[in-house]
C-alpha cells in the first residue's frame, strides 16, 4: 500500500472540521476512491461524503472495501447523522442524500424515474457549506455531478475533476469539464494534495496588514486593469472586501503565498 501524505507540516484547528468534501462515482469509480482514500491523511480534520449510483437492490460491501484503505472510520449515512471530523459516510441504496444543519438526510427516490444523486447532495453542500464545500467528481458515465458543481462554485466552494485519462469511464469527468467550472483536473492521488492545500487556506494566507491592502491604491490599479483585460469586466465598482476575497480563493488555487507573486503571476 502506498505511504499516504504526512499532516507534520501542516496545521491543524477546529475550523477546519468544518470542510465537508463531496465525492460523486459511479461505473469504475471504486478504484478511484481507493487511490484517494489511500492517500488521504487520516487526521486531516475534513469529512467525506461518497455519493455512489447503487443498485437499489445491491447490498454495498463498500464500507468494508474502503475501510482497507484508510483509517478512519467508514460508516453508511443514517438519517440526522451528525458529519463529524475524520469520518468518511456513504450513502446508502435507494437514498438521497442531502446536509441540513451539519446533519445528514436521507429521503427516498422512485426507481425507475430520473435521479441526479450527486447533484442532489453537492447543492445542498453548496447552500451549507458555502465556500468550505469541497465537489469531486471521479470516473463514470452521464452528467451526474455537472448541476451540483455549478451550485458549489456558485457558492465559492472548490471544485475538483478526475482526469479523463486517469478514468476507467469518462462521460462525468468529461460533462464537468465542460462546463469550463473545474478548478482542478487531476489524477485521484493528486486530488489529495488540492484538497489539503485549500482546506488549509486560513493558515497559508495571510495579508499581513488586510486596512494597509484594502487602501493600497497601486495594487488594486494593477488588478483591476490585468483583469479587465483578461475578463472584460471593470472591477472598480466591486466592493474591495468582495475582491480581496476572490484574489485570496484565486491564491490558494495557484499556490500563490504572498500578493506580490500572485500580481506577478497575472501579469
Amino acid at each position: 500500500m502506498a505511504k499516504k501524505r504526512s499532516m507534520d507540516t501542516i496545521q491543524k484547528k477546529d475550523a477546519k472540521a468544518s470542510f465537508i468534501v463531496g465525492l460523486g462515482a459511479s461505473a469504475g469509480g471504486l478504484e478511484a476512491l481507493q487511490q484517494f482514500f489511500q492517500q488521504m491523511p487520516a487526521n486531516s480534520g475534513l469529512s467525506f461524503v461518497v455519493i455512489q449510483h447503487l443498485s437499489p437492490d445491491y447490498k454495498s460491501l463498500m464500507a468494508d472495501i474502503l475501510g482497507k484503505y484508510t483509517e478512519m472510520d467508514v460508516r453508511q449515512a443514517e438519517n440526522e447523522m451528525a458529519v463529524e471530523p475524520n469520518t468518511v459516510y456513504l450513502i446508502p441504496p435507494k437514498k438521497n442524500l442531502t446536509l441540513k444543519n451539519g446533519k445528514l438526510m436521507l429521503t427516498e427516490y422512485i426507481h425507475g424515474t430520473l435521479n441526479h444523486p450527486i447533484d442532489v447532495f453537492f447543492a445542498s453542500l453548496a447552500e451549507e457549506k458555502g465556500g468550505k464545500a469541497i465537489a469531486v467528481v471521479l470516473s463514470g458515465t452521464g452528467s451526474d455531478g455537472t448541476s451540483g458543481i455549478k451550485t458549489v462554485k456558485e457558492h465559492g466552494g472548490l471544485v475538483i475533476v478526475q482526469s479523463p485519462g486517469t478514468a476507467k469511464f469518462d462521460g462525468m469527468p468529461r460533462s464537468v469539464i465542460n462546463t469550463g467550472l473545474a478548478d482542478f483536473i487531476l489524477s485521484p492521488d493528486e486530488i489529495v494534495d488540492e484538497i489539503l492545500n485549500f482546506s488549509n487556506y486560513p493558515d497559508l494566507i495571510r495579508f499581513e496588514d488586510h486596512e494597509v491592502f484594502l487602501s493600497d491604491e497601486e495594487t488594486f490599479s494593477q488588478i483591476y486593469a490585468i483583469l479587465k483585460k483578461a475578463s472584460g469586466i471593470d472591477f472598480t465598482n466591486y466592493k474591495r472586501t468582495t475582491v480581496m476575497r476572490r484574489i485570496e480563493r484565486r491564491m490558494v488555487i495557484t499556490h500563490r503565498v504572498s500578493l506580490s507573486d500572485y500580481v506577478k503571476m497575472l501579469g
